[in-house]
């Protein structure tokens, strides 16, 4: 437990000094979102998974969210890795970890998957990511 403990702090601090070195870089044409903290309502996974969810028709959204749940290799540190699949996350804290493109940002989240929660690197929609105050 101990060891999950230290990799989920040790995951957050990663992100959060990355998210910091992000916004005194500057630069770039596409606005960054400006914290390193926020919550996330809405559907986040692995990159490619998101982009197949986003390109399903609306009718059939739930059906490819159902047939598709979240799974990731579990490394005996704790760490989530390879990770397929979409999850819904309802108001889930999580550490913006990285802009993607236009739409969408790696983030740092907490994952249920069958044999426990983990910290997994995920994609999500900027649009669904409220910064904490």
């Amino acid at each position: 437990m101990r060891y999950l403990l230290a990799s989920t702090l040790a995951a957050v601090i990663a992100a959060a000094s990355m998210a910091a070195a992000a916004e005194t870089s500057g630069g770039g044409d596409t606005p960054k979102l400006q914290c390193a903290i926020g919550y996330v309502t809405g559907i986040g996974g692995a990159a490619q998974s998101v982009r197949e969810y986003l390109a399903t028709p609306d009718r059939d959204r739930y059906r490819y969210l159902a047939d598709n749940p979240i799974q990731c290799r579990v490394s005996d540190e704790g760490r989530a890795s390879a990770c397929t699949g979409v999850t819904n996350l309802r108001h889930e804290k999580v550490s913006v970890y990285d802009d993607i493109d236009n739409a969408t940002m790696a983030v740092v989240a907490r994952v249920e998957l069958d044999h426990g929660t983990y910290p997994a690197i995920i994609v999500v929609l900027k649009k669904d990511v409220k910064c904490e105050e």
